[in-house]
């Protein structure tokens, strides 16, 4: 009995040491690299319907993409005279450090209707103090 309980104590300190020379999972490349805004292209589709493509490296989501292409809508509603924005489509691709964004939004004085909304001055305000750029 007093062996076995020696053996299982011994197997349970083998265990919890090479438990601990396993190698970690992968780290991603994003992983602690601050978030570089490569520049937003802007495409007038019609009178108030607006492409943003852009790019950025050191993102650590497609969310964070998304967030640069918002910035673009609000700034650019805002210099347009608008009060509003209405995501109509968000495509975000990486290639290699890259990630890229094709971000299509409705621009309007009035408030429109659907759920991706955004109020253009506060949203422009809420970039500027993440460190998100517009353009």
């Amino acid at each position: 009995m007093v062996q076995r309980l020696s053996l299982m104590a011994t197997l349970g300190t083998a265990t919890a040491a090479l438990g601990a020379c396993t190698p970690a999972g992968e780290v991603p490349e994003e992983r602690g690299q601050q978030a570089v805004y490569q520049g937003v292209s802007t495409i007038l589709l019609d009178r108030d319907l607006v492409s943003f493509n852009l790019a950025m490296t050191g993102a650590k989501d497609r969310a964070q993409v998304e967030a640069y292409g918002r910035c673009a809508a609000a700034q650019y509603a805002l210099d347009q005279g608008f009060g509003f924005a209405r995501q109509v489509r968000t495509i975000v691709t990486k290639k290699g450090r890259t990630w890229y964004g094709d971000a299509v939004y409705l621009i309007s004085a009035d408030r429109p209707e659907g759920l991706r909304t955004i109020v253009a001055e506060e949203t422009a305000a809420d970039c500027a103090e993440l460190g998100i750029p517009g353009r």
